[in-house]
């Protein structure tokens, strides 16, 4: 296959690693010099486009799948519209206009468009309910993901991922340090993010559906807490309830709903599709982590 990468960031670098591997091709979309100089020490060819201007697209050659990987880079709301829906749009019209469309997209979402669910279990078939005005955009971005294709001739796939962490990413200090708030995680791995992708093109499965990207165990953020500082040899660190953290008056609305987001993903349906995660739990992904404190 030949596989476009548009926004190869922090899992689309490893999507486009695993993909060579396996002897694919892959072509990373990136704007700034500096995500064009990680890419060619990648060994994935480098083009440098705005994902949202489709005369830069032109420059990105024929493809058999394109995956959108962007971020917004953790800004508001109009900065997510502006990558996640214009963006987007932009880049199926790009592609589905040409002569030699892809065959599929896949579209990289996030599980916060649930929204709170009381600690209960959620799988693709529940409705999603998103509660900012952030996750309302991640919610019309994969709405687009899996319809806008078909008016093109291929087909759009939902990759939604739950929290992301590896390498540069595992922020230990957070969990060993404390206080740690209540409540539960839902993470996946970087390099079992990247790997749902590559498993589901290589697969040719999951056309037109959502499929949860997520490891096999949600864990209570206090129980993770004190297994990091055991697997460290620290001190357990301090814990507050959902209720306690909420008395801070510093607290934004952002964030009170977030403490106030409760759920655990389910990872069934990829199981289904034949995937076999590298990290099925956060024991196995922050192992090495904690081995580099020593």
């Amino acid at each position: 296959m030949r596989v476009a990468i548009l926004g190869c960031g922090y899992v689309g670098r490893e999507l486009g690693r695993q993909l060579l591997e396996d002897g694919h091709e892959a072509i990373g979309v990136r704007r700034s010099d500096d995500g064009i100089e990680r890419l060619e020490d990648d060994g994935i060819d480098p083009i440098r486009a705005d994902l949202t201007d489709p005369t830069d697209l032109e420059a990105v050659p024929d493809v058999d799948a394109v995956v959108f990987a962007a971020s917004s880079g953790g800004r508001d709301a109009a900065a997510a519209r502006e990558i996640y829906v214009e963006g987007l749009e932009t880049a199926i019209r790009a592609f589905g206009g040409r002569e030699d469309p892809p065959e599929r997209l896949v579209y990289t979402s996030s599980t916060g468009v649930y929204g709170d669910h009381d600690g209960d279990w959620v799988d693709e078939e529940t409705p999603i309910e998103p509660t900012t005005e952030k996750t309302e955009v991640l919610a019309e971005a994969e709405r687009i993901a899996r319809e806008a294709p078909s008016e093109y001739g291929f087909d759009g796939t939902v990759a939604r991922y739950a929290g992301l962490y590896g390498p540069d990413r595992y922020r230990l200090e957070r969990y060993l340090e404390g206080p740690v708030t209540a409540g539960y995680l839902n993470m996946v791995h970087r390099d079992d993010a990247a790997g749902a992708v590559r498993h589901l093109l290589e697969t040719d499965r999951a056309r037109g559906e959502v499929v949860q990207v997520v490891d096999d165990e949600p864990v209570e953020k206090w129980t993770f807490a004190d297994w990091l500082a055991d697997e460290a040899d620290l001190e357990r660190p301090p814990k507050r309830t959902k209720a306690e953290r909420l008395e801070d008056d510093d607290l934004s609305e952002t964030a009170r709903r977030r403490i106030l987001t409760s759920k655990r993903c389910s990872n069934a349906r990829l199981r289904e599709l034949g995937y076999e995660l590298a990290y099925p739990t956060f024991r196995e992904g922050y192992r090495e982590a904690i081995a580099a404190r020593e």
